[in-house]
């Protein structure tokens, strides 16, 4: 089980407790003398509520920290909005890769397809898309998160300007 599921599973447990040690203060105790509908529906709604708040507080760091990020290339094309750090599910996220020493000649592979741009930034112009599962190398020029790269694409070597936060060490 993944770190993200398993802090989820935490947290509704905890609001089960929560939820059961507030029941009990607060609930008549002939409410609890055998099931019903009615317990069931408490435990029920306040796990999920109190739950829910809980990984609601938990994250919130992670949010804050996400509103500082710039913006990422997306494989449409597309800019992300400015707080969102990123338009994609991965690689943002708890399972994220992020690379952030660019070592000449040291292999990539592309994490989802990746737009090789003229220059640095979502402004240029896209040369080529260099698809899913490419290796591809860092020429050791660096403009914040975008490097420049080399990939060898339909047998055709292609250089140019790609966001760092769309690759991934070949080893991963």
């Amino acid at each position: 089980m993944d770190a993200a599921k398993l802090h989820a599973v935490a947290a509704f447990a905890a609001g089960l407790v929560i939820t059961l040690v507030l029941a009990a203060y607060f609930t008549p105790r002939s409410w609890w003398k055998r099931p019903n509908a009615r317990a069931l529906f408490i435990m029920v709604a306040g796990a999920w509520g109190f739950g829910s708040l809980i990984l609601y507080a938990t994250q919130a760091p992670a949010a804050a920290m996400a509103q500082t990020r710039a913006e990422v290339d997306t494989p449409s094309g597309e800019r992300t909005a400015p707080g969102t750090g990123c338009a994609l599910a991965p690689p943002c996220g708890a399972n994220a890769q992020v690379n952030h020493a660019a070592a000449a000649g040291q292999p990539f592979r592309v994490h989802r397809d990746l737009n090789l741009r003229a220059a640095p930034g979502v402004q240029a112009a896209r040369v080529i898309v260099v698809p899913a599962g490419a290796i591809v190398t860092p020429t050791g020029q660096r403009d914040g998160d975008w490097w420049q790269i080399s990939a060898t694409i339909d047998g055709h070597a292609q250089t140019g300007w790609a966001s760092s936060l769309w690759l991934r060490r070949s080893s991963e």
